[in-house]
């Protein structure tokens, strides 16, 4: 179905038109090296491969927007069909070219159509902003989210670690530090799949995300999550040309694997990781286990990695005990990324 707004049309798509994909993957390119320009270069692999085969549990309503049949702006509505059934996952581009003229309150429109529909009460998206004496960041995302009747709801800052500059006796310090804490955990690795013998643990850490990490006022609960879940999410990586590492440990009185810190590559960008979850259990706390895993992750990434350059991790703007460990690796804060709500 299309919606006609004097020369613009939005027309949905699905993963079978090429053209569509590509159109979509463009205007997602140039906004990026727009908006963030330090990112990495944007993989059509991993682009491609996301609108064919989406995670478990995720509905994608996508559109592109054509001016006079020029595609000048794309949407994705993800509807979550597992939990947070009252919510909405909105991403909105305009391409830089064809901002102000309309293109992004027609799609917004749309989005709003598209996630009453389907039963939910809110929406939610983020923008990037520029910190103070960091790289300048159009805001013009922020100013179109509170225009909307957006609110800020979590502000989280983007880290990033050069490889180049990390001090590795430094971390030789922190490591060996840490492990005069953690008597009685033992160290666990391993490469896209977990172990089979962890996979029950890892889908428990994975659910805790929402209630341990710090979510401002977003109102997202806790995500179903196990063992199912967590081998289907592994199934689709490896259709996206995905690869993740892991490093974990284990509590050696329970057997259980209560850490865990993943990072996360796309096919064509060996040089560039995206750090994943770490978080340690709650009843394992105190013991160093985030910095031990987050090191040991690093060091065992490089060994498989050799290309590798540049890792970009986000958080909490008061997690603080996080930020610590990031800081004591050598991850340095780059821009500010707010996480907008809206009741509709």
């Amino acid at each position: 179905m299309s919606i006609e707004i004097q020369n613009l049309t939005i027309t949905a798509f699905d993963a079978d038109d090429d053209d569509a994909v590509d159109a979509s993957f463009r205007i997602d390119a140039a906004a990026r090296a727009h908006d963030v320009p330090d990112f990495p270069p944007h993989c059509r692999h991993r682009y491609r491969g996301g609108i064919r085969h989406p995670y478990p549990g995720v509905a994608d309503n996508r559109f592109l927007a054509l001016l006079e049949g020029v595609p000048v702006g794309s949407l994705n509505v993800e509807l979550s069909t597992l939990d947070n059934l009252d919510n909405a996952f909105v991403e909105l581009i305009v391409h830089p070219a064809h901002r102000r003229r309309g293109i992004g309150r027609a799609l917004y429109r749309k989005a709003v159509e598209v996630a009453q529909a389907g039963g939910r009460k809110r929406l939610m998206g983020n923008t990037v902003e520029q910190m103070a004496g960091g790289p300048d960041r159009d805001g013009a995302g922020a100013e179109f989210a509170a225009a909307m009747g957006g609110h800020r709801a979590l502000c989280e800052i983007r880290r990033k670690l050069e490889l180049s500059h990390v001090d590795d006796q430094a971390l030789d310090r922190l490591l060996a530090k840490a492990y005069t804490r953690a008597e009685g955990y033992s160290l666990m690795r391993w490469r896209d799949w977990t172990p089979d013998e962890y996979v029950d643990d890892v889908a428990v850490l994975e659910g805790r995300m929402v209630t341990d990490a710090p979510m401002g006022d977003l109102a997202w609960e806790k995500e179903q999550i196990d063992a199912d879940r967590i081998r289907g999410n592994e199934s689709i990586r490896a259709l996206h040309g995905t690869r993740l590492y892991a490093a974990g440990m284990r509590n050696d009185a329970t057997g259980r694997l209560v850490a865990l810190s993943t990072l996360i590559f796309f096919k064509t960008v060996p040089e560039h990781a995206w750090q994943g979850i770490t978080l340690v259990h709650q009843a394992d706390r105190g013991h160093r286990l985030g910095t031990i895993v987050k090191i040991e992750n690093l060091r065992y990434t490089l060994a498989h990695e050799p290309a590798l350059k540049v890792i970009d991790t986000w958080n909490a703007e008061v997690n603080s005990y996080m930020i610590s460990i990031n800081e004591a690796m050598g991850y340095r804060p780059v821009d500010a990324w707010v996480d907008w709500q809206q009741d509709i």
